[in-house]
């Protein structure tokens, strides 16, 4: 059994859904705080050949604040429209665009229930087979825990015999406190990817949307396993 956990991010960057794919059981992290400037109501798209910031626009948001209390000012809509004038003549952007909609339009107030949404919607269009979980919903008897007990707690509960990690966690989280418990710790690490963005130069690791946009399932698919373990 493979676990994954990680806050929920707002149309995140395609290394999030390698980390989706790579796993059994995903776990949204949303009993958590809720950092400023981070992902989870925010990503980059391309706007006239430049990384652009699109955001969910927060209500009284708090790193004393958990994600799931954390709530937005609806400007879904204009993002949308935002969205259709930079990628209008995108290859791929018709179908694109209705799933987009597919997962801005559900009905709440919450970031972290839009941001889940963004992540499972785009995961089944892409046939990822991947069971998700809600930690506040699924692993409240752990909410107490030191940060990295907690998640080992977690692994222990799911079975898990593999947990891994976002790269990022390299230097927060030691691979021997997991190996104690028989649980292999692993850091998942995307390869270069590249593919057309109009005639305009490169940019890389932008919202999973631009890499949508202008790549066929087929091609997504693809790029899902292109990364490492370390």
């Amino acid at each position: 059994m493979k676990v994954a956990i990680m806050q929920p991010y707002f149309f995140p960057y395609i290394g999030y859904f390698q980390l989706i794919n790579a796993v059994d059981v995903f776990v949204f992290y949303d009993d958590v705080n809720f950092i400023k400037n981070g992902w989870v109501n925010r990503n980059r798209i391309l706007i006239n050949g430049q990384a652009s910031y699109y955001t969910l626009q927060l209500k009284d948001a708090s790193s004393f604040k958990l994600i799931n209390d954390i709530t937005f000012t609806d400007n879904r809509n204009k993002l949308l429209k935002s969205i259709a004038v930079s990628y209008g003549k995108a290859p791929f952007f018709k179908d694109i665009f209705k799933l987009l909609e597919q997962c801005l339009t559900i009905e709440t107030n919450k970031v972290a229930n839009v941001a889940m949404n963004s992540v499972i919607e785009i995961s089944n269009y892409l046939n990822i087979k991947t069971v998700f979980e809600v930690s506040s919903e699924k692993y409240k008897e752990t909410k107490g825990l030191d940060k990295t007990k907690r998640l080992l707690e977690i692994c222990i509960k799911k079975q898990a015999t593999s947990y891994i990690n976002a790269i990022g966690g390299e230097e927060l989280y030691d691979k021997s406190f997991f190996n104690e418990h028989n649980i292999q710790l692993s850091f998942i690490k995307s390869k270069e990817i590249y593919y057309n963005q109009f005639q305009y130069n490169f940019v890389p690791w932008l919202s999973i949307i631009d890499i949508l946009m202008f790549n066929s399932i087929e091609q997504v698919q693809a790029m899902l396993n292109n990364y490492e373990l370390i």
